[in-house]
């Protein structure tokens, strides 16, 4: 299990916390940092930006969709976990890492900054976003239709759309860290326990005042 150590700016409401990636999320981790590095080198490896587009590709679809990309969404053995009874059904590890993995694809898509970081859940990173939004609005929106979406195709629907959000403004993601929670997500209740981890994020990195003292007044 690995540490993410977070640091805030300066000052009497910034603090410092740890979000813990588990194995899992230690795995996603090494697997999209290999990916990116590669892909964003002085020269980009062919195969690395073949494989994110093919991974594109692989957004919505199941797990196990193309052999070819087995070196970026295998679950090694030893992570798989609890398996259906249906071997042709994936395992929610397998589900997890697909959906992780290739959302990263899509936010990597066309930016030569890196958009995996370690450390940063996706609660702080929409925090930002709705900081540097010119539609704060949307966002929120978005943020609370996730909020309350109560299944996990339908969240990682809303997932998809913030994505490409924070894409447009460049803010980065710990791949790790989500592939983590949406394997939470899929577990009986496990819909309220990582909704409610996001949302604590995105309140913790708001800054201390966000209103102007015109605001404030009615």
């Amino acid at each position: 299990m690995t540490t993410a150590h977070v640091d805030q700016p300066a000052g009497p409401a910034r603090k410092s916390w740890l979000r813990r990636r588990g194995d899992l999320g230690d795995h996603v981790a090494r697997a999209v940092g290999s990916l990116q590095a590669r892909v964003l080198s002085t020269v980009p490896q062919p195969e690395a930006v073949s494989a994110l587009a093919r991974l594109r590709r692989g957004l919505g679809r199941t797990p196990g969709f193309d052999f070819t990309l087995e070196r970026y969404l295998q679950v090694p053995e030893h992570l798989l976990g609890s398996r259906p009874a249906n071997d042709a059904e994936a395992a929610d590890s397998e589900h997890a890492v697909h959906d992780a993995v290739t959302l990263y694809a899509l936010h990597q898509q066309s930016r030569r900054e890196r958009m995996h970081a370690d450390g940063r859940g996706l609660g702080q990173a929409l925090s930002e976003l709705v900081h540097r939004s010119a539609g704060p609005d949307g966002v929120r929106r978005r943020f609370a239709a996730l909020g309350t979406a109560s299944t996990y195709h339908e969240s990682v629907y809303h997932l998809r759309s913030l994505i490409v959000m924070l894409r447009e403004h460049q803010i980065p993601l710990d791949y790790g860290l989500l592939a983590d929670d949406l394997r939470t997500l899929r577990r009986p209740d496990g819909q309220s326990t990582v909704q409610a981890i996001w949302g604590r994020e995105f309140f913790r990195s708001r800054p201390a005042a966000t209103d102007s003292p015109e605001e404030d007044q009615s």
